[in-house]
Parts: structure tokens; sequence; C-alpha cells
């Protein structure tokens, strides 16, 4: 049975928690001033000593030329894959010892807390698996159309490159991100709380051309069937009506490059604002058909367990979410003074047009900027002025779409969705700072 998130779409928080438009205007007018008066509290609780042992001993790091300075650097051809510097080893994605693995079946964690901007480099891309990941040839991998459609066809990885491309960024999130957080656990940082998603530039043909060339018959031919090439068969219902948007793509690029095996090398599909498992990777076959096909992977998971115990089938729409990255859970403010407080911002249904930051837990909210692009279905970078006095605080941020839709507070969600559920958590997450600056992962209704 069918459900939706009505009762979500336009849930609003109280009238107090939000700005006027006046008060908005006074936010951006007085930021200026607001920046100087924050970076004198910062200067006096943090700079200013630095600055002081720096005039009265010499910094020998700035004074002095180091050891790089003085010497030949190595060629290009001691790298001919660029990597990150050493110093970054440690930003790396990471599988949560908390969840089980069977055979190929396991998730890694995309670290969102070292992260800038809205792309996800490709190495650090979230990854689910259902029975492991392969390493396709190209030259015998093969797409294959069937269904309603007036000719049967088989492409080659060639005959899907000669045709015309499009690429655009969007981001993709598995429906069970944040799912540990239904049953109240506080899983310590936003790599494992929220990681299960990532932002791209995808290149790759959009799928209504593909089914043009194959006579679809968009009249009966509501649904179609995606199938994948890896050991589980990975397969999802798609709505017709998302591909006669033309936002469905039948991608093989990635970030400027051939899709990682690991995202589904040489083929997959884009599904914009579609929850990642309806991305099928290391796509072999599209089907038209006049109704969802309910298989295994649609039928038993990724669906939602209601209170009234029926569950709510076909909920892929990933709505209106947001995440403050930094500050977060598992860091540490070494002194009070300023902050950039720093997260992202998303929703399946459009684009951001809002995002407002409480450092109280709720109470009071300001606006936070906007950084550009914001882009339909991608990932939105928002920043905001802090000054932390010492005092304990607890971080937040509540996104809007251009639908209207505001994100949930916990007790909101459940009102509608209950406790039992997994998937689609989309709930306001809170960070809590304490007077040593320690930040932890809390959950306030």
């Amino acid at each position: 049975m069918a459900l939706t998130d009505a009762r979500l779409g336009r849930v609003r928080p109280a009238p107090e928690n939000f700005l006027s438009d006046e008060q908005i205007q006074s936010v951006k007018e007085g930021r200026r001033d607001f920046l100087r008066k924050a970076f004198i509290a910062a200067s006096a609780a943090a700079a200013a000593p630095a600055v002081a042992h720096a005039q009265s001993a010499g910094d020998p790091a700035i004074l002095e030329l180091q050891p790089w300075s003085t010497m030949l650097g190595k060629p290009v051809a001691a790298n001919p894959y660029g990597m990150p510097s050493m110093y970054e080893r440690n930003l790396v994605r990471r599988e949560s010892p908390g969840l089980t693995r069977v055979g190929g079946s396991s998730v890694a964690f995309t670290p969102l807390q070292g992260l800038f901007g809205i792309i996800t480099p490709s190495g650090l891309h979230f990854e689910r698996h259902h029975q492991g990941w392969v390493d396709i040839d190209p030259n015998k991998h093969r797409l294959m159309i069937n269904g309603l459609v007036k000719t049967d066809a088989v492409f080659t990885m060639d005959d899907i490159m000669r045709l015309p491309s499009v690429s655009r960024i969007h981001f993709i999130e598995c429906g069970a991100n944040t799912g540990m957080e239904w049953g109240n656990v506080a899983v310590p940082t936003v790599q494992y709380s929220h990681g299960m998603i990532s932002c791209s530039e995808f290149t790759g043909v959009p799928l209504k051309a593909i089914l043009d060339m194959c006579g679809a018959d968009y009249r009966k031919g509501r649904f179609i069937l995606a199938e994948g090439a890896d050991g589980s068969s990975m397969t999802r219902t798609i709505p017709m009506e998302m591909v006669e948007s033309g936002e469905v793509l039948v991608a093989y690029g990635m970030n400027g490059e051939m899709l990682r095996p690991e995202n589904g090398y040489p083929l997959r599909l884009v599904v914009p604002g579609v929850q990642g498992v309806s991305w099928v990777k290391w796509l072999r076959r599209i089907e038209v058909g006049d109704m969802p096909w309910a298989t295994k992977d649609e039928a038993v998971h990724y669906i939602d367990l209601m209170p009234d115990g029926l569950h709510r089938q076909y909920s892929s729409i990933q709505e209106c979410k947001s995440v403050i990255t930094t500050p977060s859970g598992g860091q540490t403010l070494l002194d009070k003074g300023f902050y950039n407080v720093s997260g992202l911002a998303w929703s399946g249904r459009g684009k951001i047009t809002r995002v407002d930051v409480s450092t109280d837990g709720g109470i009071n909210w300001r606006t936070a900027r906007l950084e550009t692009p914001v882009l339909s279905k991608a990932l939105t970078r928002f920043n905001i002025d802090w000054v932390w006095d010492g005092k304990p605080a607890i971080l937040q941020s509540r996104a809007m779409d251009d639908t209207g839709y505001v994100q949930p507070s916990y007790g909101q969600l459940r009102a509608v969705r209950g406790t039992k559920s997994i998937y689609h958590n989309n709930a306001i997450q809170s960070w809590k700072v304490v007077e040593s600056g320690e930040v932890s992962n809390v959950q306030v209704l």
C-alpha cells in the first residue's frame, strides 16, 4: 500500500522560530558589524597571545626557509594519477563496525566533516553494495532495452558514448542514511550519522533519448525496471514521469572521468532526488512496463513501517534535509571566540531556499548564508558566523526547499512515522557543545 508524507510536507515550526522579513534584512545589513565585533572578540580570546608570541620570539616556520623550499620537487611521472597529500591520509571512507556484513554487502561512509563546497571527491564517495563491487570489462558490457517498446535493442558502450551527452550535478543519498538515529542510537560523528550521501557531476545520456530510439510506449508503459549486472541482480521500479522529465541519465562519467568500479563502472542509472538504491549500478537492462514490479529489493527492503502496522512502499524521494558538518560530533572547539558554522542542505524535490541555524537547541534561529551554486537536487553549502562564549550550546540546522517543505524535528517526524522505521530519516540533527569544547551527538525532540 502506498502512503505519503502529506502531513510532513507542510509542517512548519512555531512562527516565533522564524525570522521576519524585516529581521532577515536587519541580519544582512548588520552582518558586517557582527563580523567586526566577532573578530574583535576572537582576537581577545585567542589571537592576541599568538601575535605577542610571534613578535617577541619570532616564528621559525615563517622566518626560516623550510627544507622543501631549498630542494627540487618530484616530477609528474612520480605520481601519474594524482593522490591526496600524505598529511590528509586520515580523511577516508569508513565502514561502521555496528553494521552486519554478509558476503559483499557493505557500506562506506563519506567523511563529511573534512569536505568543502558541495562536490564529493570520487575517492571519498560513499558506497553501498548488496553483493560487493565488480570491475566490468566495458568491451563486454551491454545494455538491453525491452518490454513495451516497438524495437528491443542491445547497446554496447561504444553505442551509448556516441550519443549526445549532458553533465549535471546531483546528490545521491542512501534511503538508510541517518537510519540508526531512528532507534536513539547516537553515533559519534557526522560521517556515521549522515555519511551515506555524496554529490558529484554525472555525465551520460538522458534515458528518454534511448527509450525514444526504441519506440517506447509512453501511454501504457508508465514504469521502468532497472536491473544491474552485479551478483545481487539489483532491480528497482522507477515511475515513467521521472524519465519523461529528462532528468534520469544513463551515466558513464563522474566528476570528469569514467565512473569508478565501486560506483557502477562502466554504466549506472542516475535518478535525481531519489534514494540511492534506485540509481542502479552496472546497469545492464531497462524494461518498460505498465505497473510496479515489486521485486525483492523493493517489496521487502527500503519500505517504511508506519505506526498502524502498514508499510509505506515506493517512498523513494529524499525529502528536504540538512546537517551541520563543522563543528560536529567528535570535534573539539579549542577556545571560545569566533567560529564559522558550516554544513550541507539538500532536497529531492528541488532547490534549497533557506537554512536556519540555532545554537540554543531550537529556541532561537538565525538565517544562514547559502553559498553558490544553489542547484536543484544537489547539495547546497551553508555558513553562518558564531561567537562561542564558552558556555554549553546545542547546534542545529533546519532547511527549507522551493516547494515550501520545512525539515521536521524528531518530534514532528515521529508523530507521523512512529519510532520503528529504518529509512528516510530527515529530522533535524543536534550537536551538543560542552564547556570543554567537546562536541557530541544528541537528540532534541
